[in-house]
């Protein structure tokens, strides 16, 4: 008898040192996703931003590849980033276009440009200047780890890029990221949207004619406007209104 409770404490023992040395060694996901939220949080209050900065720039990239298991993960952690390190290269002075084609963001042993983000791993490799029709074969092969599994046309209601007509920056959640998508479309394109019914005419965001494909066509927009907007059923024609480029830095929403 003493001999079996003597093993059996042992193996308690053990199986208790196992796990205090794995998660002292082996960072979870959710501080990945949680340092990502963090960093955008400290931004908008005025924090030091440095030390999240590094700890995300030296965090293990297999471990990174390996905990972002599934789509909703992929996108609230890389959004809560794009819109992170947006404001932090603007802080530096970086303008348009270089601000999002350099590779100025490191993360995880590896540098990440922002179009790197919306371009190849949340929109999974389309090409940028092809109204979501086309992919681009230009992309490292590391991204092809990152990138979600399915594409999902809400991420453009999300990112914000500093601009007037861009949407406001929320903090996105990998527990309740399709609600926070859903939430996020619906507002943008009822506040981006002008309905004019005696012409019968949709004044929308341009932003949606650049990203056309994604969107699935005419069709696909079409329907996607009808069920956000709750519209009639009438033959409405789109006008796609132009994109104010108006700067409008740490437009958080409330």
């Amino acid at each position: 008898m003493t001999y079996f409770l003597g093993r059996v404490i042992a193996i308690h023992v053990s199986d208790l040192l196992f796990l205090v040395l794995f998660y002292q060694n082996l960072p979870t996901i959710m501080s990945f996703l949680e340092q990502a939220e963090q960093l955008l949080h400290h931004i908008k209050v005025g924090k030091p931003t440095r030390p999240l900065e590094t700890q995300l720039a030296g965090m293990d990239y297999a471990t990174l590849v390996k905990g972002l298991s599934d789509d909703d993960k992929r996108k609230a952690f890389w959004i809560n980033i794009y819109n992170a390190y947006y404001l932090l290269l603007r802080q530096l002075n970086w303008e348009r276009p270089h601000i999002f084609e350099m590779k100025l963001i490191p993360l995880a042993g590896k540098r990440f440009s922002l179009d790197d983000i919306e371009h190849g791993i949340l929109r999974r490799f389309r090409a940028k200047w092809a109204a979501g029709f086309l992919p681009s074969p230009f992309y490292r092969l590391f991204l092809y780890q990152l990138a979600l599994d399915q594409s999902d046309f809400r991420i453009h209601f999300a990112l914000n890029c500093g601009a007037e007509s861009c949407p406001p920056i929320c903090f996105y959640h990998h527990e309740s990221i399709d609600e926070e998508l859903n939430m996020a479309t619906q507002s943008f394109l009822q506040q981006e949207t002008k309905i004019n019914r005696e012409t019968v005419t949709l004044h929308v965001s341009q932003l949606l004619q650049w990203y056309l494909g994604d969107f699935g066509g005419y069709g696909g927009l079409r329907k996607l406007l009808y069920d956000n907007l709750e519209l009639e059923a009438r033959p409405w024609r789109l006008q796609f209104r132009p994109y104010d480029w108006t700067e409008r830095l740490y437009n958080f929403q409330d």
